[in-house]
Parts: C-alpha cells; sequence; structure tokens
C-alpha cells in the first residue's frame, strides 16, 4: 500500500481571527495533487487569508490568531517540528505584482539557493545549470540567456513575474501559490502566465487567488468558492460554473454580487 497522501493540502477546522475579526471560518478543504486549484469569491471573503495560511506567512503578523489543522503532504504544518524556512522551501508564493529583487536577473534565480545553502557551497557550474533550469521551466532562457547580468527590474512585467516564479524552482517546492499573479498584466502577459501555469501543473500542485471568473474557469482545473470567510462549494471547474451545486455559488458566477 502507498504511504502517499491522497491530496497536497488538506485543512480540518481551520479558523482565522485578525484581533478580534474572524477571517476564517470551519474551513475544510482538500485539495488534489499536480492540478491547478483557483480560490474564487468576492472581495473579503478570505481567499488571500486562506491562501497565506499554507505557508504560514500570516503568522507574521502578531494580531493573528490561527486554530485547526492544515496538512500539507500528509504532515500538519502547525507541529512543533515543522521548520518555516523548510516549509516555505517547500511552498513557494506568487504575488500580486512582480516583485524581482533590484539585482540581476542571474542574482534573482540563485538567491533562494544563497540563502538555503548556506551551509554547502553551491560550485558557479551547480548555480550555472540551477538558473539554465528554472529560467528553461518559465520559458525564459532563451530571451535572457544573454542578458542574466541585467538588472531583472528592467524586465517587462510579464518577464519580471516569470522570473519570480523561475526563483522558486531551484527550491524544488511541492505547492505553488499564487495570489491574483495576473492583476498587474496585460492580455498578453496573462496568457502567457496562465500558459506558463498549464506547463508547470503535473509537477507541482498549484493553488492560484483569482477575482477574474474568465480566468478561474480557463485556467483551473478545480475551484473553492468562499463567502464571508466560510467555504461554499469545491467543484471540477466545468462543474461548478455549468451546474453549481450551491445557490450562493450560482448566484456569485452569475455576477449578483462581488
Amino acid at each position: 500500500m502507498s504511504d502517499t497522501p491522497a491530496f497536497s493540502i488538506t485543512t480540518r477546522d481551520l479558523n482565522l481571527w485578525y484581533a478580534k475579526f474572524q477571517a476564517l471560518i470551519n474551513i475544510n478543504v482538500d485539495i488534489k495533487h499536480g492540478i491547478i486549484t483557483s480560490l474564487i469569491g468576492p472581495s473579503g471573503c478570505g481567499k488571500t487569508t486562506l491562501l497565506r495560511c499554507f505557508n504560514r506567512i500570516n503568522e507574521r503578523y502578531t494580531y493573528v490568531t490561527t486554530q485547526g489543522e492544515i496538512k500539507l503532504l500528509g504532515k500538519n504544518i502547525y507541529d512543533p517540528d515543522v521548520s518555516l524556512v523548510e516549509l516555505r522551501k517547500s511552498v513557494g508564493m506568487v504575488f500580486q505584482r512582480p516583485n524581482p529583487l533590484p539585482i540581476s536577473i542571474y542574482e534573482n534565480v540563485v538567491f533562494g539557493i544563497r540563502i538555503h545553502n548556506e551551509s554547502r557551497q553551491s560550485t558557479r557550474s551547480d548555480l550555472d545549470a540551477a538558473v539554465e533550469k528554472a529560467l528553461t521551466e518559465v520559458g525564459l532562457w532563451k530571451d535572457l540567456k544573454d542578458r542574466l547580468n541585467q538588472r531583472a527590474t528592467g524586465l517587462q512585467l510579464e518577464q519580471q513575474q516569470k522570473l519570480c516564479i523561475a526563483r522558486l524552482l531551484p527550491l524544488k517546492p511541492e505547492i505553488i501559490l499564487m495570489d491574483e499573479p495576473c492583476s498587474a498584466l496585460d492580455v498578453e502577459g496573462t496568457r502567457a502566465i496562465e500558459e506558463l501555469m498549464f506547463e508547470l501543473k503535473g509537477r507541482y500542485t498549484i493553488v492560484i487567488v483569482t477575482h477574474n471568473m474568465a480566468q478561474a474557469r480557463r485556467a483551473s482545473d478545480e475551484c473553492i468558492f468562499m463567502l464571508m470567510g466560510e467555504f461554499i462549494e469545491h467543484s471540477p471547474t466545468a462543474e461548478l460554473f455549468v451546474n453549481p451545486k450551491n445557490p450562493k455559488t450560482a448566484e456569485y458566477i452569475e455576477g449578483r454580487y462581488g
């Protein structure tokens, strides 16, 4: 019998408060391996809060209280032996606006290696190979291989966002979280990031927050609909948009609110 967990991410009775405000209420979800899952719902429904629970980034704020269980690949991330450094290597994060470091393209890609492998000095050939592999995976190697010493902040926004994804890959994450990764991009840039997501799925589990219903429908395999901090519905994307089980889901995707 295989010991591989059935899901990449599971939550059980997950609750979260910002001071006295409860932002997540008894969230129970199961997110499958190797697919793209969208978190959808109106502004303020708890999508981004839930996403940021998966790498415990919410805990940067002292007024946040979390209760319940989150398992990534079968391991409870709140267990006392869990290292936040190791957790965030396994769970990469991409933000709304591209945030390349104001250093060279090359140094952006190897930044995580340098930070996380302090005890083991990587050779130049190791770093070169990691840069080529990561940039190839995100479709940037051909365009940037002769510009690696240029500042990353000079790239087009679409390229910057791809570079931010490439920066995660040398750390060999299992899961990639994306918080509205296309919100700063034009139509062509959005298409490019969605195509990249399709290429990465299977190797990585991708969870994306999006307000864009057309994007959720195009780019995700499954959708989780949230409302006012609560889980409402989780279904394959085509099923959720064509035949939602919950009337609240139907009202939202029909544009009656949100």
